[in-house]
């Protein structure tokens, strides 16, 4: 008999997860990555500097989709994808979230990316616009809860940021942060004993590869605010709540940084939480998943799919 789990004061009522019987030197670096070489020209707002008004050309009706990122599943349905969404600081019931962001403010929006870097910057959203030309990415997004969706993500290449902070030799890791505004998102009050803010993290060398996205928009529109809007990570290899949402900072450190799932429960939500059909999580396994649209199960795929691309960032670890 399977041993039963301690609930510890942060565990969800089992209503608002997923059950298993239904879901089921650095420059050198850099340009060995490909990173360097053009450089960026488009100016950024410096520390200090007032945030400026985002723009609806961060997502642009019809950005270019790029034929390298799609995996040829067909699409999730957009009504699914905007509908269904786990964000903890609104609701932990999914289909909620988009009824409580009504008062989340997202213009302004400022971005401030420090911590081991030799240029640190806050980064207004705005200058997006010119800075990162835009591109839209169909990956598979695959939740610890073993659901899934596919979806057209708009926006740039995480490692574009990077390149401009210039990290230091010492950074090894790159932490997140969500915007932590309890009056405005119900659901850090009910939830009060969790560490906020959210937080998430990624090696750098997972950080700076080239399928490591910030998304600025979902269906060729401007992201919605219940999926992360202005601007989330997307690391479609990884298990879905790795891919922070609403992010206002972007730190380099040395060490491994602490995240929020991490400190509520390191048996169940890892720092690495590559996605991996062979490894169960505590309470269901991961061997499969349900797409949220259709409510077809498919069988999960070693590192989403993606160990094409990915499998040697873990040299250890084989699908």
């Amino acid at each position: 008999m399977a041993s039963v789990l301690p609930r510890p004061f942060w565990h969800l009522p089992d209503a608002t997860v997923t059950p298993e019987h239904l879901f089921h030197s650095r420059r050198d670096f850099l340009k060995s990555m490909g990173f360097i070489g053009g450089g960026i020209t488009a100016g950024f707002p410096l520390i200090g500097a007032e945030p400026t008004p985002l723009l609806p050309s961060l997502a642009n009706s019809k950005p270019k989709r790029n034929p390298d990122f799609d995996p040829k599943d067909p699409l999730s349905s957009e009504s699914a994808a905007i509908s269904y969404n786990n964000f903890c600081e609104f609701s932990t019931t999914k289909t909620r979230v988009r009824e409580l962001v009504g008062s989340f403010r997202i213009d302004p929006w400022t971005v401030l990316v420090d911590g081991l870097c030799e240029a640190p910057f806050k980064l207004a959203l705005a200058a997006l616009a010119t800075a990162f030309p835009v591109e839209e990415r169909v990956y598979r997004f695959r939740c610890v809860e073993a659901w899934s969706m596919v979806v057209p993500w708009t926006g740039f290449q995480l490692s574009k940021i990077i390149e401009k902070a210039k990290p230091k030799s010492e950074a090894k890791f790159v932490s997140f942060t969500t915007a932590l505004r309890p009056e405005e998102m119900p659901g850090v009050r009910r939830l009060a004993d969790y560490p906020w803010p959210y937080t998430e993290g990624l090696r750098l060398d997972e950080a700076l590869h080239p399928l490591t996205f910030m998304a600025t928009g979902l269906y060729g529109k401007p992201l919605p605010k219940q999926n992360g809007a202005p601007v989330r990570l997307v690391v479609p290899w990884k298990y879905g709540y790795k891919s922070i949402k609403s992010v206002v900072r972007i730190e380099f450190t040395s060490k491994q940084p602490s995240t929020l799932w991490e400190t509520l429960s390191p048996v169940e939500y890892p720092f690495e939480s590559n996605v991996d059909p062979k490894i169960s999580h505590p309470r269901w396994s991961q061997a499969s998943e349900r797409r949220v649209d259709t409510g077809d199960r498919v069988s999960t795929q070693y590192l989403n799919g993606y160990a094409d691309l990915v499998g040697s960032l873990y040299p250890n670890r084989k699908g």
